[in-house]
C-alpha cells in the first residue's frame, strides 16, 4: 500500500552545476532539473565535487555537515560534506583537496581516480546524510558519477539502507565515456576479484569503460531527448554502446531537457539592450541594431541576422559552416559566429570577417553576457550539429524569439518543428543530412521568408516564443520514472492532478492496436493470436450451440489434419471442387442467413472494423457451401451412402491456432466419398466437372481475406448442426438433388473420394 506520508528523496549526483560550477549542458541540468523536482514535491540533495574554482561566495555559505573516510582500491580517502541551502535545494559538496582543489574540472592525468573517488564518496555518504533522509533513488549523471552504481551494488547491497535505493542513470553524451587502463580495476577500483564487475566494466583487452558499468548495473537509464535515445542504439551515434543500449533498451528512455525560464525571459533579462514580449517585439528591433553596431556589421533592418553560439568544432557542424559561408555571406545573409575550439575553424572565420566586412563578424572568445545580447538581437540561430543530445542553444533562441536553423538529429528534431508553407506551422527551420549544401538552403529559405513574406515570419517567430521548453514539464517525466521505481510512495496531489490531463490523451490512443489489425492479416504473425481469440466472440447463438461447436470444431480440425496428411493426390481435384461448389450456393444462401450471418457480423465488427465487407462475404460463403455439400450428400443417401465436400476457401489471415496452416492447406481439397452414384447424380457432377477451369483458379485464388481458420470451421461446423436438429428452417434442395434431407453422420474416406473421381 502507498506511503502517503512519505516524500520521494532522491540524491542527485553530478560533476558539475550550475551556478557553482560549469562547463557545458551537463551544468544547467543539475543546476536547474532539482529545484523543478523540488518545487514538484520531491525532496532532493544535489552532490557535487567542492571545486576550488568555485566563487568564494558561495563557498562561504557553506557549512561543514560531515567527515568520514572512502575506502579506494588500498587507499583511505578523506571525505568531507559541506553543506550549502540555495533556492529551496539542498547542496552536499564533496571535498577533497587533492582530488579537486584544482584550476578546472576535467582534463587531469588522474581523472580515473579523482571520479572513482567522486563515486565511491556519493554511496558512502548516502549514510551521513540529514536526519530523515533516506535515499530513494540515487540519479547519476554522466561517466564521472557512473560507477557508483556498480559501487553500490557490489559493495554496499544487503544493507538494510541501501536496499531501498533504486539508480537511475542520465547518459547526456555518449561520446564521453571515461575510459581507463584496467590496471585502474586493481589499484583504484578494488574490484578487480568481482568476475561480474570485472566483466560488466571491461571494454577490450586492456581498458575498462566506468560508462558502461553504469549501463550494466543501473536499474533505470535516460537520456536527453527521445530522438538521441534511439539513435544511441545504432552504430553511427552509439560510440561502440550500442549493443548494450540495445539490450537495455527496455529500461532506457528519453527525457528532453528544459531551461530555467526565468533566467532566459526577454522580459525581464536585463543583459540585453531592450526587454520585450511575445506581444510587443519592439524591443527586439532595438537590440538588433544595437548589437550590428558593436560587432562593426552594417546596421540595417532589411537584412536578416544569423548567429552561431557554440564550440567549433566538427561536431557542432563546423565543416558544413565553413562550405556554406561563402555562398550565405555573399547571398545577403549577415554573420556573427561566438566561440572558441579548433584553430582552422577560428582561423577559418577570421578570413571570412576580412573578406565581407559589414557582413561577417567572428568573435573566438567565451563570453556568456555578449553571447545572452546575440540571443535577444538576431534574426535566426544557426545550430548544424553531427549529433546534438539535446542542446539548449535553440531552445534559448526560440525563447528569444531568433528562429533555430537546425540539422535534425538528436534533441535539435525534438524541440524544433520545422516551418510548413502551407500551413503556417513550425518554430525555425531544419535539413536532414550532414550536408554543407541542405545547409546553405535551410537558411535561404528562412530568409526568403524574412524578404519575402514578413506576416508570416512574425507568426512564426510567435509559434517560437510560445513554445514551453520549463522544467517542469521535464520534472514531471523524471517523477514518472521515479514513482514507477518505487510504487509504494504515494504521489503528490499538486503531481497526479498535473498527471490527469494526460491521462485522456493516453486513453484515447489505447484502441490504436485494433486498427493495425487488418495490416496483419497480410503477414501474419503467431504472436497475435491471443487478440484476435479475444476480440472474436460470436454473440448471436445460445451459450448451449455454443459449447457444442466449439467442441466440434476441435474434432473438425484433427480430421482436416489428418486428412490432409493421408493424401496429396486430393489437390488435383481442386478444380473440379470449386466449380462444383458454385453451383447451389444462391439457393442456400437464405437458409444460412437466419442462423450463421449474425455470428460473422459479430466476428468481422469486432475482429477488424476496416475489413468488414469481405470478412462477411467470405464467411457466408464459406457457411453456404458447406451447408449445400450437407444437403447434396443427405439428399442422395438412396443411391448414395455420403457425401462431404469441404470448401477450398483459402484462409488467409493472421492463424489463430499452430494447427491453422495444415487446415489452411487442407482446404482446398474436396473430399466426396460415394459407393454408388445414381446415373443422373453421375451425369451431373461430370458435367459440372467440364466448366471452365479459369473459374477454378479464381475460386482457388481468392482475392478477399476470410476469417481465421478456427473461425471459418466454427462457423462451418455450426451450420452442419443447424442441418442436423432444423431442418424445417433449410430452403429447398437443388433441382439437381433428390428431395430427402438427412446430414451425414459418418466420416469420410479420402482414398475412396480420390478413386470416385477418377471413375466418373
Amino acid at each position: 500500500m502507498a506511503d502517503s506520508s512519505k516524500k520521494m528523496q532522491i540524491v542527485f549526483a553530478s560533476a558539475e552545476c550550475a551556478p557553482f560550477v560549469k562547463t557545458g549542458g551537463l551544468g544547467d541540468v543539475a543546476g536547474s532539473l532539482p529545484a523543478a523536482l523540488v518545487r514538484a514535491g520531491a525532496e532532493v540533495i544535489v552532490m557535487v565535487p567542492k571545486y576550488a574554482t568555485i566563487k568564494d561566495e558561495y563557498k562561504a555559505q557553506m557549512e561543514h555537515f560531515s567527515d568520514f573516510y572512502v575506502s579506494l582500491g588500498w587507499r583511505n580517502e578523506y571525505c568531507g560534506l559541506e553543506k550549502l541551502e540555495h533556492d529551496g535545494v539542498t547542496y552536499m559538496f564533496i571535498d577533497n583537496e587533492r582530488y579537486f582543489a584544482r584550476d578546472y574540472p576535467y582534463g587531469f592525468f588522474d581523472d580515473g581516480e579523482r571520479f572513482a573517488f567522486f563515486s565511491k564518496a556519493i554511496t558512502e555518504s548516502l549514510q551521513h546524510l540529514p536526519a530523515g533522509f533516506e535515499c530513494d533513488i540515487l540519479h547519476c549523471n554522466d561517466w564521472q558519477t557512473a560507477l557508483a552504481p556498480v559501487f553500490l551494488r557490489e559493495f554496499y547491497q544487503g544493507l538494510p539502507l541501501y536496499d531501498r535505493v533504486k539508480t537511475v542513470f542520465s547518459i547526456h553524451n555518449v561520446a564521453f565515456q571515461g575510459q581507463f587502463s584496467d590496471t585502474v580495476m586493481e589499484d583504484i577500483l578494488g574490484v578487480a576479484h568481482i568476475p561480474a564487475a570485472a566483466t560488466q566494466l571491461r571494454c577490450d583487452a586492456c581498458s575498462i569503460n566506468y560508462m558502461l558499468g553504469a549501463l550494466h548495473y543501473a536499474d533505470a537509464i535516460t537520456t536527453v531527448s527521445p530522438t538521441y535515445a534511439g539513435e544511441i542504439q545504432t552504430p553511427e551515434f552509439g560510440e561502440g554502446l550500442d549493443g548494450v543500449l540495445r539490450e537495455r533498451s527496455y529500461a532506457l528512455q528519453g527525457i528532453l531537457n528544459g531551461i530555467d525560464v526565468a533566467a532566459f525571459d526577454p522580459a525581464t533579462d536585463k543583459r540585453i539592450a531592450a526587454n520585450y514580449t511575445v506581444e510587443d517585439r519592439s524591443g527586439k528591433a532595438v537590440c538588433k541594431a544595437k548589437l550590428q553596431e558593436e560587432l562593426g556589421l552594417e546596421v540595417r533592418d532589411d537584412r536578416p541576422l544569423m548567429v552561431m553560439v557554440t564550440r567549433l568544432t566538427r561536431q557542432k557542424g563546423m565543416d558544413l559552416v565553413m562550405y556554406a559561408l561563402d555562398r550565405i555571406l555573399s547571398g545577403g545573409v549577415q554573420v556573427a559566429v561566438l566561440g572558441t575550439g579548433d584553430r582552422d575553424y577560428e582561423d577559418g572565420l577570421r578570413y571570412f570577417q576580412d573578406k565581407y566586412p559589414g557582413t561577417m563578424a567572428a568573435r573566438i572568445e567565451f563570453d556568456p553576457a555578449l553571447s545572452q545580447r546575440m540571443y535577444a538581437a538576431a534574426d535566426m540561430f544557426l545550430m548544424p550539429s553531427k549529433f546534438e543530445p539535446c542542446g539548449l542553444s535553440q531552445i534559448i533562441a526560440m525563447r528569444y524569439g531568433t528562429l533555430p536553423i537546425v540539422r535534425e538529429t538528436g534533441g535539435l528534431k525534438d524541440t524544433v518543428q520545422p516551418y510548413n508553407e502551407f500551413t503556417g506551422e513550425g518554430t525555425g527551420f531544419s535539413f536532414t543530412n550532414f550536408n554543407g549544401d541542405e545547409m546553405g538552403d535551410a537558411v535561404f529559405r528562412a530568409a526568403r521568408l524574412f524578404w519575402d513574406n514578413r506576416e508570416a515570419w512574425n507568426q512564426l517567430v510567435t509559434q517560437a516564443m510560445s513554445q514551453d521548453f520549463s522544467w517542469t514539464r521535464s520534472a514531471d517525466k523524471y517523477l514518472d520514472l521515479y514513482f514507477f521505481m518505487h510504487p509504494e510512495i504515494e504521489r503528490p496531489a499538486a503531481v497526479k492532478a498535473a498527471m490527469t490531463v494526460e491521462e485522456p490523451v493516453a486513453a484515447k490512443a489505447e484502441p490504436a492496436a485494433p486498427v493495425k489489425e487488418p495490416a496483419a492479416a497480410e503477414g501474419p504473425k503467431a504472436e497475435e493470436k491471443p487478440a484476435a481469440d479475444a476480440e472474436v466472440k460470436p454473440a448471436a447463438k445460445p451459450a448451449a450451440k455454443k459449447t457444442t461447436t466449439r467442441k466440434t470444431t476441435a474434432k473438425k480440425a484433427t480430421t482436416t489434419k489428418a486428412a490432409a496428411s493421408k493424401t496429396s493426390a486430393a489437390k488435383a481435384t481442386t478444380a473440379k471442387a470449386s466449380t462444383t461448389r458454385k453451383r447451389t450456393t444462391a439457393a442456400v444462401k437464405k437458409a444460412t442467413e437466419a442462423e450463421v450471418v449474425p455470428e460473422v457480423k459479430a466476428d468481422a465488427a469486432e475482429a477488424k472494423p476496416a475489413a468488414k465487407a469481405p470478412a462477411k462475404t467470405a464467411a457466408k460463403k464459406t457457411t453456404a457451401t458447406k451447408t449445400t455439400a450437407a444437403k447434396k450428400a443427405s439428399a442422395t443417401k438412396s443411391t448414395t451412402k455420403k457425401a462431404t465436400t469441404k470448401p477450398a476457401t483459402k484462409v488467409e489471415e493472421t492463424p489463430a491456432e499452430p494447427k491453422a496452416k495444415a487446415a489452411v492447406e487442407a482446404k482446398p481439397a474436396a473430399k466426396t466419398t460415394t459407393r454408388k452414384r445414381s446415373t443422373k447424380t453421375a451425369k451431373k457432377t461430370t458435367t459440372e466437372a467440364e466448366a471452365p477451369k479459369a473459374e477454378a483458379k479464381a475460386e482457388d485464388k481468392p482475392s478477399v481475406k476470410a476469417e481465421p481458420a478456427t473461425k471459418a470451421a466454427e462457423v462451418k461446423t455450426a451450420s452442419k448442426a443447424t442441418a442436423k436438429t432444423e431442418p424445417a428452417k433449410e430452403a429447398p434442395v437443388s433441382p439437381a438433388a433428390p428431395a430427402e434431407e438427412k446430414a451425414p453422420t459418418k466420416k469420410t474416406s479420402v482414398r475412396k473420394a480420390t478413386a470416385t473421381r477418377k471413375r466418373h
